[in-house]
């Protein structure tokens, strides 16, 4: 029972689905936002684009009308906005008196392009999906918050993981736009060495699966979920994985369990365009562009963000007003999973809002 218990744990962390949520906030609601020609910086169209968003709190304005008291928190790589509701992270960040009270700000949580309620390959294009970049990923966030919501400012621009990526790219393409800035779980430079060697293991996976048919495919290609649970054990760090498979024998069964929890829930282009979306990604020559206020949190047992690169300190450098708290190991953190306990890193976000 113990093993099921971590296995499901796990389960719930990495597939995108806050399990467990708290009550509604003040005012959650969802909606959709339509681009009727979404341009892709890499020439590629998408007709009647969807961005999904959820919403908590209340818009507080200005004597011109502008909301004043705007946040948006970008999600990480198969996630969507919702998965901030889950309790480790919503139960430690939302309520009175927390850093992102519901009652003080008016929270935007979007489902980045390919991901949850926003427009994706399985809804029907699949491998014809026009292939979209964080670039993209960024441009449907800004305009979902300017066209869609009405903002010309928000407070604050979060992320963890492929959010927090994408938090870089903010600060670079919109830099008056918010005044502070926190990427968590990330690294301003191309993902590259062992971050990548895990990430094109699973695209090729997918694209060598024989029933995949180039994206093409009428029933769900099942051989390349095999190889998923690497992005498991990826991210997740060594203390936490021992206790979860303690044994040879709870290895397998746990690895069991992760294949045939991945069989009932991933789609193949979906997962695909996920992972090949980064293809863009590379803020490093632009850091220098950035104004608002920034802290960057990372974690000393990240795989996928390995401290030793000494990248983060480099990058620190070219930012007029940054700061980066490395987290130590402990026995409070989950590696790179550690971006789902808030309440590990939130001192510096209440830090960076004062």
């Amino acid at each position: 029972m113990r093993l099921i218990r971590v296995a499901a744990m796990i389960a719930a962390l990495l597939a995108g689905a806050p399990a467990l949520a708290a009550d509604p906030y003040p005012n959650q609601k969802d909606g959709d936002f339509t681009i009727a020609d979404f341009a892709l910086a890499n020439g590629e169209h998408l007709a009647d684009a969807r961005f999904h968003y959820t919403v908590l709190g209340t818009p507080m304005r200005d004597a011109t009308g502008a909301i004043t008291n705007g946040v948006m928190l970008l999600h990480g790589t198969t996630g969507t906005g919702k998965n901030f509701l889950a309790p480790n992270l919503a139960g430690e960040l939302f309520g009175p008196g927390q850093p992102l009270d519901a009652a003080r700000f008016f929270i935007i949580l979007p489902d980045t392009i390919g991901h949850g309620g926003s427009s994706k390959p399985s809804d029907g294009l699949k491998g014809k999906f026009p292939h979209y970049g964080y670039l993209d990923a960024v441009e449907g966030e800004y305009r979902l918050a300017t066209e869609g919501l009405g903002l010309k400012h928000l407070r604050l621009v979060m992320g963890t993981s492929m959010g927090g990526m994408q938090t870089w790219i903010w600060g670079e393409k919109h830099p008056a736009f918010m005044d502070a800035l926190m990427p968590i779980a990330s690294q301003p430079v191309p993902i590259a060495g062992r971050n990548m060697l895990w990430r094109q293991a699973i695209v090729e996976a997918i694209r060598n699966d024989p029933d995949w048919h180039d994206g093409m495919y009428s029933q769900q290609p099942k051989g390349f979920v095999r190889t998923l649970p690497i992005f498991n054990i990826m991210t997740n760090n060594a203390a936490f994985l021992q206790q979860a498979a303690p044994s040879r024998a709870k290895a397998v069964a746990l690895y069991d369990q992760w294949v045939g929890d991945y069989a009932k829930s991933i789609d193949a282009d979906d997962y695909l365009y996920w992972f090949e979306s980064s293809y863009d990604y590379d803020p490093s020559a632009d850091l220098d562009r950035i104004q608002a206020k920034l802290v960057a949190v990372n974690f000393a047992d990240d795989l996928l963000n390995p401290a030793e690169l000494g990248t983060m300190e480099a990058a620190m450098k070219r930012i007029k007003t940054g700061r980066y708290v490395l987290i130590p190991a402990s026995p409070a953190t989950r590696g790179h999973q550690t971006l789902t306990l808030a309440s590990v890193w939130k001192t510096p976000l209440g830090d960076l809002l004062k």
